[in-house]
């Protein structure tokens, strides 16, 4: 049982009463020299000690209770002799079938078992004793968890951003909101995660979504007993799509990559011995590509088996295949394209063994 605990005086009760008429005072002896026109205070007189409540000090405020939760208040109050003590609801006398009371000699007690939402309003304690009473009153909220909002909107979605719009529940469980929850699930997992708690209004720009998912959103309701039940999701998809790239080709000029052959490293002399294959190397540059012609003392000799030719990247290389002491002299490299030509020397000369 709830009972309540230290008793304190109720700042608010009141206490009520009147002198008693000769016609109450009847059957009563009249005191010595006393006139029989005067009130006679005889009744007043057997009133040992005055009705006065204390009102708990938890009960000095609304007291708040869930649907379901059982309402048992423990009020003490004086009196001597023992005063009635009476209870209404909003001004009216209780519904025996919900609320029972139980009086004693010092304390009134009032009792719920379940607790509903129409149990809520003003209860007040009446404590006669003949014409002389105090009152005292206690408000009683019951409440429960709200309803859902009743629709969620996706308004817009840009970037990796998305703007939601709700409305208002129509119950809020008898009490304020405490505010929104508002939850976010992409279609991959389709796990639920918070997105921020007790938001007060009922529009959201959901920040920071992965680019590539899809999500779906729902709210929820709070009050002081927690969430709805249910929350309404948002009936489109937000897709957080890759920005596509924007290109300029407006005034955009084109480069001209064509050159003439140009030799960006020579030939070099060397001297090799009869018998050692050989290799000359050059590096030339051109666009288009240039042909490559090798030359020995002005002669061509391509197709010449004693020497091998090979280009690569603009590497030009010519191997000279085991060679005699005629194999000597001035080898000439010559790049040709549509553009130029150009070419570099080198000499070869050929020692004997030993």
């Amino acid at each position: 049982m709830e009972a309540a605990t230290a008793p304190e005086v109720a700042s608010g009760y009141t206490l009520k009463g009147k002198e008693a008429s000769p016609a109450d005072a009847e059957g009563l002896p009249a005191s010595p020299g006393q006139e029989a026109s005067s009130p006679i205070p005889q009744l007043l007189a057997l009133v040992e000690e005055h009705p006065k409540i204390w009102l708990p000090r938890a009960l000095r405020q609304t007291y708040i209770r869930k649907v379901g939760d059982t309402v048992n208040l423990l009020i003490p109050f004086q009196g001597k002799p023992k005063p009635q003590a009476t209870w209404t609801h909003d001004g009216c006398a209780l519904d025996a079938s919900r609320v029972s009371v139980r009086n004693g000699e010092r304390d009134s007690i009032l009792f719920i078992r379940e607790a509903q939402r129409a149990d809520s309003g003003r209860y007040q304690l009446s404590v006669r004793l003949g014409e002389l009473e105090a009152t005292a009153t206690i408000d009683i909220l019951v409440i429960e968890r709200p309803g859902p909002p009743q629709s969620i909107k996706l308004v817009d979605v840009w970037g990796s951003n998305a703007t939601l719009e709700w409305t208002p529940p129509h119950d809020t469980g008898n009490v304020a909101l405490l505010g929104y929850t508002v939850q976010k699930a992409d279609t991959k997992s389709g796990l639920w995660f918070t997105v921020l708690e007790r938001y007060h209004r009922t529009s959201f720009i959901v920040s920071d979504l992965i680019v590539g998912n899809s999500y779906a959103f729902r709210v929820f309701a709070e009050n002081q007993c927690g969430l709805s039940e249910t929350a309404p999701i948002t009936a489109e998809l937000a897709h957080i799509q890759k920005a596509a790239p924007v290109r300029k080709t407006e005034g955009f000029a084109q480069r001209d990559f064509s050159e003439a052959p140009k030799f960006t490293q020579p030939l070099a002399d060397c001297t090799t011995v009869m018998g050692y294959d050989t290799q000359l190397f050059c590096c030339v540059r051109a666009s288009p590509k240039p042909k490559i012609i090798w030359l020995k003392n002005k002669v061509d000799i391509q197709g010449n088996p004693k020497y091998r030719a090979l280009t690569h990247l603009g590497i030009c290389s010519l191997e000279i295949r085991k060679p005699g002491p005629f194999d000597g002299g001035i080898y000439t490299c010559k790049a040709v394209n549509s553009l130029g030509e150009a070419s570099v020397d080198c000499r070869v000369d050929v020692k004997g063994k030993g």
